[in-house]
């Protein structure tokens, strides 16, 4: 799949959304996701910059809560502690749910606080988009009666040891996990060149679980997002066999890792790109080609012009491109369309998840 199609296929999904020419029209859900990631990690107009453990942080979560409580739902707000260098650490998580026809839930997820804002980081791709992406698909779907439950899980300090999905994933008993059909991690969604969805790494040594024996790696709910995706004007990818990572499975390093301990089938969205011979190799820890983000970017290799005196490597996380007016720059119109494209996807999936 290359850069272009992407770009054109998700322009054409969501053309016709303009509202300038009749005011009355409501926003899609595409456009609103747009307005909340905005809110969320502009300094200028909204929160900003959400390093973990900051009032930032605690400003975002409120933040959350309000928009959810508006839409009528109730609002589980879950504090946890956790220890980061011998320091005892708080945060918060909320937690949103809509009934649906079956008690069975399907959890999505996406973490809120950023890192990298020493480097001029607003963490806008990571994660503002994928908290914007599902308070718009929350949203969306308020009042509605779909298949499945579905659960809205927006999680506190991952940058720093997924500890808001490991506190929430601990405070889960056994009938609670059983009642999980799927965990669908909205980490990254928009920003990088190519739009991705993972399922976990079929060696449960990659992701450090303490009892392995209830491990998952099942690949359904990948698949089936795949799938929702193909039929749409906006076909997602499925990143190529690599050096310790068969085709379309992840580390453990996201807000998925918790629930696959458990025993329950993930799925992981991110923008990146795979094809980058990168720093320590085709990692997805490049997420660009953008000559702009390299010190030299060699397109026939596909790596750095010299790769012991490069500095940036492609990355846009946790860096100073991580920020909308940035992003707007190198890559006009990406985000809101990869962002379209994931709140379109999400909302198909929930409405007709085929597991």
């Amino acid at each position: 799949m290359k850069h272009t199609a992407l770009a054109f296929a998700i322009t054409a999904l969501l053309a016709g959304c303009n509202t300038s020419s009749n005011d009355s029209q409501a926003p899609s859900a595409a456009e609103q996701a747009y307005e909340y990631l905005v809110q969320l990690s502009s300094t200028a107009e909204g929160i900003g910059a959400r390093p973990t453990g900051s009032e930032a942080e605690t400003r975002a979560a409120a933040w959350i809560q309000d928009h959810l409580a508006g839409w009528g739902y109730e609002v589980q707000r879950q504090p946890f502690t956790y220890t980061q260098s011998g320091t005892s650490k708080a945060s918060q998580n909320l937690v949103a749910e809509l009934k649906g026809k079956s008690d069975k839930v399907i959890l999505i997820g996406a973490h809120y606080d950023s890192t990298g804002d020493k480097q001029g980081s607003e963490g806008a791709t990571d994660n503002g988009a994928g908290v914007a992406a599902l308070l718009a698909v929350a949203e969306a779907l308020k009042g509605q009666t779909l298949p499945y439950t579905v659960r809205f899980a927006f999680f506190g300090a991952e940058e720093n040891g997924l500890n808001g999905s490991k506190a929430y994933a601990a405070s889960l008993d056994s009938a609670a996990v059983t009642n999980l059909l799927a965990m669908v991690n909205y980490d990254t969604i928009a920003g990088g060149d190519l739009v991705y969805v993972h399922s976990a790494h079929s060696n449960v040594a990659k992701y450090k679980c303490a009892d392995p024996s209830r491990y998952s790696f099942d690949p359904k709910v990948r698949d089936r997002l795949l799938a929702i995706s193909k039929q749409t004007a906006t076909p997602f990818a499925i990143h190529p066999s690599y050096d310790g990572y068969p085709e379309g499975e992840t580390g453990g390093w996201s807000d998925h890792a918790p629930f696959a301990c458990l025993g329950v089938p993930v799925a992981y969205v991110e923008a990146t790109n795979f094809t980058i011979n990168g720093e320590d190799g085709y990692d997805g820890y490049s997420q660009t080609t953008n000559p702009a983000l390299w010190d030299c970017y060699d397109e026939a290799t596909k790596s750095a012009c010299d790769r012991g005196s490069e500095t940036q490597w492609g990355k846009i996380w946790h860096t100073q491109y991580d920020r909308l007016d940035k992003m707007a720059e190198l890559f006009p119109g990406r985000v809101q369309q990869q962002l379209g494209a994931n709140t379109e996807l999400m909302l198909r999936f929930l409405r007709e998840p085929g597991l």
